[in-house]
């Protein structure tokens, strides 16, 4: 599979069967990327942010909330573990369980906001991302009714996987990682506590950057 140009060259396989966890080039800086931001969010302090009054020069800082900002953490640390296992996983289910954890964490993030305008923008989120498990789950079903194989080893440059799974795949990342939906509802990014939040993002960005690699790939 290391001829595809998307991969570039092998740096890693481990065989379990027919379940083979790989790196390549593209998805060993993708995992790199991803223990940088993991290390970047269990070391960072959290952000006081500052809200000021329109019309004048008046300003203050908003009190952190020292257990809301730890729960918020270990989301964090949570989302960027479930992010860097849909990195390394050479398994299409896998992959579809791992992104299901990302959009389960990124609403954990900001749960512990005491805006109601980010709770509000977190729940709608939530539901996005349990009505994207539909799409996502059964584009890996299709593929493996039709190919008798999850595994991205042995499913590469065969040729053999439906562009509708291959569609609901990406439909259903869209949906976990909600990185589209940002433009709709900015709120939920007004919660204090980057650079916990900014790992929305990231793991957003990440899992579709993996997804269009397995979707070529297959």
């Amino acid at each position: 599979m290391f001829d595809l140009n998307v991969e570039g060259r092998e740096l890693f396989s481990l065989s379990f069967g027919d379940i083979v966890p790989y790196f390549s080039v593209y998805t060993g800086a993708l995992a790199a990327f991803v223990i940088i931001f993991i290390l970047i969010a269990i070391f960072s302090l959290p952000e006081r942010q500052m809200n000021i009054a329109f019309g004048g020069d008046a300003y203050y800082a908003k009190e952190v909330n020292v257990p809301d900002m730890r729960f918020s953490r270990f989301m964090a640390i949570a989302c960027g573990a479930a992010t860097l296992g849909a990195m390394v996983t050479g398994d299409i289910f896998n992959f579809t369980l791992f992104a299901v954890m990302v959009g389960i964490t990124n609403i954990g993030i900001v749960a512990a906001s005491g805006n109601k305008h980010v709770l509000n923008a977190a729940f709608q989120y939530g539901i996005v991302a349990m009505l994207a498990t539909v799409p996502l789950f059964g584009g890996a079903a299709l593929i493996l009714a039709t190919t008798g194989s999850l595994s991205i080893w042995v499913l590469a440059g065969a040729g053999v996987v439906p562009l509708l799974a291959k569609a609901l795949l990406v439909l259903g990342v869209m949906g976990e990682g909600i990185a589209p939906l940002y433009i709709g509802k900015a709120e939920i990014i007004r919660a204090q506590g980057a650079p916990y939040v900014l790992m929305i993002h990231f793991s957003s960005l990440l899992l579709f950057l993996r997804v269009i690699e397995i979707v070529l790939v297959i």
